[in-house]
């Protein structure tokens, strides 16, 4: 699967090298951290000058916030049939927060990221955003409550900043947003 740049459409030989960038990303925050990620040593590990990953990313907060982007695109979505109403929405949210399950530097990276100022990390939000809000009102069905919509993205955001800052695995995060999710919807 091929995605757009947030910055700019790419070439074939563009989008590889944006691949071989955020995998090195990947690479470098699980040997170093995310105070230890810089975009220089992300070229260096993909084999680009610094100055060619710049064309792309403009920070490392960008960097990482385009990884979780990729991840959560190319997520299997729940099929909007199975289960009851509480079952989808627990599937999307636990889908999402076990994305990173086994990452733990790249969990942490990616709740500093998307906290950024950054204009192309702000841009990268909103699509979360926009991804996240659609696939939980596909889980709540039609014409779903938009205020509905709009606790369960809090409950979701509020649990990534507390597993972000250190209060918990992003396992027990999922197993807390299903006993959330059933104390709202039940």
């Amino acid at each position: 699967m091929r995605f757009e740049s947030t910055r700019r459409r790419l070439s074939e030989r563009q989008a590889d090298t944006v691949d071989r960038l955020t995998a090195s990303a990947v690479a470098v925050l699980h040997e170093e951290g995310f105070a230890g990620l810089t975009v220089r040593a992300v070229a260096s590990r993909a084999g680009v000058a610094p100055a060619t990953a710049y064309t792309y990313f403009s920070s490392k907060e960008h960097l990482v916030a385009e990884v979780f982007w990729r991840r959560l695109a190319q997520a299997p979505e729940p099929d909007p049939v199975d289960g009851g109403r509480i079952d989808r929405v627990v599937a999307v949210l636990r889908g999402i927060a076990l994305l990173m399950v086994d990452e733990p530097a790249l969990a942490g990276a990616v709740t500093s990221a998307l906290l950024g100022r950054d204009p192309d990390v702000e841009h990268l939000r909103t699509r979360i955003g926009i991804e996240i809000r659609r696939r939980l009102g596909d889980a709540l069905g039609p014409g779903p409550d938009p205020d509905l919509v709009e606790t369960l993205e809090l409950l979701y955001s509020g649990a990534l900043v507390h597993a972000g800052m250190g209060y918990g695995s992003y396992q027990r995060l999922a197993d807390r947003l299903e006993t959330s999710v059933k104390l709202i919807l039940e």
